[in-house]
């Protein structure tokens, strides 16, 4: 939202660099975590970072190291950050992020190589000029950036939120069929999936291939139906025989919406009876309008609501459990009006809250990754 197996970065610097960043030792602080009750498990939990973020906070560094198996750059992958202007890249964002991951022996995904948001100011125009030229601006970008990222990332959202969801959803509109509309969808037309996916095999065969979606998790009618969207265009390209290996389940929760487990574990079981992985890639939990009476209560709230979905989640054959952020600090969920809270309250829809204090949330995930 707006906002094959992984390959260990240990011993091998990403992407040419030629020092690697301090960070927190990972001897003192990689152990005891998330990652490691969730590890002999079969499991992997992880987080989405901001390399700006945690170069000014030490604290939240030590915190990530910790708790977090695997990390996905939050802004650092998405196309405005690597070629800002047409034909010139910038990877040091993204830099940064391996140099933290390698530094405290955690592993990337990465996030993401098409999307109808985050696109710099060039490329919708660029796009709109003809359809030759928006194969040429594709095909340039995905195997330039998994050219640069083959070493250090193993598994990336080669497709994001391109499902359109029916009206009363969050992306209300006009559809065409069951994809949503968007810059690519006018200049390449419904075939853009299939190619992106294709070239990104091309350009990295044992990559692992990420469609990433949301909104496919309440027990809503509209959610239900975007659920059967999904499927019916996954179905399409692995008809046709295009490479897709997994796909991933944003859940970006919403207290409001009611969540029931058995649609949600058929769904799932039926993505793998097509041989394909699933993995919760952005998880947080938007509190109802109305709130608890005390912070306590509310944390137990969400703790219980993000508890059932896990669980599902886990049954369906989910393995992988990524949230969007460990603390409410800097949360999108605070800072993006479109999901911020208008009662002037602060989300508390994170494992960690602002000042970095566990709340209920943490707890259920380390029962859930202990079980």
């Amino acid at each position: 939202m707006r906002r094959r197996a992984l390959l260990g970065l240990a011993g091998t610097l990403p992407l040419g660099c030629t020092a690697v960043a301090q960070g927190p030792d990972p001897g003192d602080n990689a152990s005891g975590g998330l990652r490691d009750l969730a590890r002999p498990r079969g499991l992997t939990f992880g987080t989405a970072v901001r390399s700006d973020k945690l170069a000014v906070g030490p604290t939240l560094s030590a915190l990530v190291a910790r708790e977090a198996e695997l990390l996905v750059p939050e802004w650092e992958g998405k196309w405005d950050a690597l070629q800002p202007q047409r034909g010139r890249f910038d990877f040091e964002p993204l830099r940064a992020v391996l140099r933290l991951a390698q530094a405290n022996r955690q592993r990337v995904r990465g996030h993401a190589l098409l999307w109808h948001e985050a696109m710099p100011p060039w490329l919708a125009p660029a796009l709109a000029e003809g359809q030759s030229q928006a194969q040429q601006i594709l095909e340039t970008h995905i195997t330039t950036v998994l050219g640069e990222t083959r070493a250090a990332i193993r598994d990336w959202d080669v497709v994001n939120e391109v499902i359109s969801a029916p009206p009363g959803g969050d992306n209300p509109g006009p559809a065409n069929g069951d994809l949503r509309p968007s810059p690519w969808l006018s200049a390449l037309g419904p075939g853009y999936i299939e190619r992106a996916l294709r070239l990104a095999r091309q350009a990295d065969p044992t990559l692992r291939l990420t469609m990433n979606e949301f909104a496919v998790y309440a027990d809503t009618p509209w959610a239900q139906a975007k659920r059967e969207g999904l499927l019916r265009v996954v179905r399409g390209l692995l008809d046709r025989n295009c490479p897709l290996d997994a796909i991933g389940i944003q859940g970006h929760l919403q207290m409001r919406e009611p969540f029931r487990p058995e649609p949600f574990v058929q769904f799932l079981t039926t993505l793998r009876g097509m041989g394909l992985s699933v993995l919760i890639t952005e998880m947080d939990v938007r509190e109802p309008d109305v709130l608890a009476p005390t912070l306590a209560a509310r944390d137990a709230a969400v703790a219980e609501y993000a508890g059932a979905f896990l669980q599902a989640a886990r049954d369906g054959g989910a393995r992988t459990f990524l949230v969007w952020g460990l603390t409410d600090r800097d949360s999108w969920l605070l800072s993006d009006p479109g999901v911020a809270r208008h009662d002037g309250q602060t989300t508390r829809g994170h494992p960690y809250d602002s000042e970095l204090r566990p709340k209920a949330l943490q707890a259920r995930l380390a029962q859930f990754f202990s079980a």
